[in-house]
């Protein structure tokens, strides 16, 4: 069953084709990876399934609603992590999820259980009364998690998700990722520019190139599409796009990381 379609979605900026007839399918519970070098479109095409920005043509449905006709419905069936930090650090981490729980209308009588439970999943509970502006980069982006999945949407966006995070800071979001899918059935799609990040994680991926998809699927069958099965990801990359991948502390230092990553597209 697909939780997520795009039929020849596309973006245009005046006579700059930004998304150019991109057509996409994800399953339900289906992690999946967005691709592409700088400027390629991905996060345009993000923008536009979280209703954040209007497309120019085509269409696309997420979890069963009409992007441009049910916006509403849309938000509320997702949950989503941008490349900007998206918490507040003059709060604690409690009362970003507090605030965020009375956004999106989580029931007074179930409030403090689903904080309680989201701020467990991230490993965050300890953390919970500190301010936010404390927390290192991978404490942030686990919070940043936890919002995004305290009313339990069916399609969960992460835009960049360990860009600027240390190893082990990107292995902890990595393991949540895997849990979300495989424990809530909750489907993932997601953009990155570390292929060993896609590899591990993505059951398909789509890599885009000059605002189209240049290749679909999983990444051992797009291994295999280039005959070479001992091919890394890196390669794959540089084979459909003909890039090579340029990749991408403290509260201040991850927002000027994620600013960069967001003016480069």
């Amino acid at each position: 069953m697909n939780i997520l379609e795009t039929h020849a979605l596309t973006r245009r900026y005046g006579d700059l084709t930004a998304v150019d007839g991109v057509d996409l399918s994800v399953s339900q519970g289906e992690i999946f990876g967005l691709l592409g070098p700088n400027g390629a479109g991905k996060t345009t095409v993000i923008k536009m399934l979280t209703t954040l920005l209007p497309p120019s043509g085509g269409r696309a449905v997420v979890a069963g609603f009409d992007i441009q006709r049910q916006p509403s419905r849309v938000r509320q069936s997702i949950g989503y992590v941008p490349q900007l930090v998206s918490v507040d650090g003059t709060l604690t981490g409690y009362e970003n999820l507090l605030i965020f729980a009375k956004l999106y209308g989580v029931p007074r009588s179930e409030r403090q259980a689903r904080i309680s439970s989201s701020l467990e999943f991230v490993g965050l509970q300890d953390a919970a009364n500190r301010m936010v502006r404390g927390y290192s980069g991978g404490m942030m982006r686990r919070l940043e998690i936890a919002l995004a999945m305290l009313h339990l949407p069916k399609v969960l966006f992460l835009d960049e998700p360990t860009v600027g995070l240390d190893p082990l800071a990107r292995q902890l979001v990595w393991q949540h990722i895997n849990s979300l899918a495989g424990e809530f059935r909750m489907t993932v799609f997601l953009t990155t520019h570390f292929m060993e990040e896609a590899d591990h994680l993505c059951d398909r991926v789509a890599i885009m190139n000059l605002g189209r998809v240049a290749a679909l699927g999983q990444p051992d069958e797009l291994r295999a599409s280039m005959a070479k099965p001992e091919a890394t990801l890196d390669e794959v990359f540089a084979h459909f796009t003909g890039h090579q991948l340029d990749n991408g502390g403290d509260f201040r230092e991850i927002s000027r990381a994620r600013r960069a990553i967001a003016r480069r597209g």
